[in-house]
């Protein structure tokens, strides 16, 4: 009897998560759905972001590294008005260009999040990654909010820490 109570009860269970179910968030990295392919408003005044992030931090010596997971959170800090990103450049520690993540300008709604996650495994950043956002804001409004958070895990121990972007001249 407990066999068979078990197995109804597992059977009901596995019945009841519904892996079919589809949600209307969209993943905040769909960078083609947030494309700008209408003209942008002249009034709109440019800047450029720099954002230091770390794909290793040294450990006991300069010859022994961590490698981590980097997410870089751009941040629209404006409660009405729409930003945009026209281009966000990836560089090593060495000032090499890596990757460009979108050349097509995208928007960035009131209060929205977008993300770029490096993973641990790539290392082509190294110790002295950063990031140069190209980027156009209303007049009157902040400009978008550049933020890092590494992190990284060993066995039982966690590290983790931020960097914050700062506006740099174009």
């Amino acid at each position: 009897m407990k066999n068979v109570s078990l197995l109804i009860l597992v059977t009901l269970f596995a019945l009841g998560c519904d892996k079919s179910a589809k949600s209307d968030v969209v993943p905040s990295n769909n960078w083609k759905a947030m494309q700008w392919n209408n003209k942008l408003d002249s009034s709109l005044v440019s800047g450029a972001s720099y954002l230091s992030v770390y794909s290793q931090i040294y450990s006991t010596t300069e010859h022994k590294t961590h490698d981590l997971t980097a997410t870089v959170s751009i941040r629209n800090v404006n409660k009405k008005d729409t930003i945009f990103i026209k281009k966000a450049n990836y560089y090593n520690t060495n000032g090499d260009l890596l990757r460009t993540y979108f050349e097509t300008p995208i928007f960035v709604k009131p209060m929205q999040t977008i993300e770029i996650v490096i993973d641990e495994k790539d290392k082509t950043g190294g110790t002295g990654a950063n990031f140069v956002f190209d980027w156009l804001a209303p007049k009157r409004e902040k400009a978008p909010y550049f933020e890092g958070v590494m992190i990284t895990t060993y066995g039982q121990q966690g590290l983790s820490f931020t960097t914050k972007g700062l506006t740099i001249n174009e």
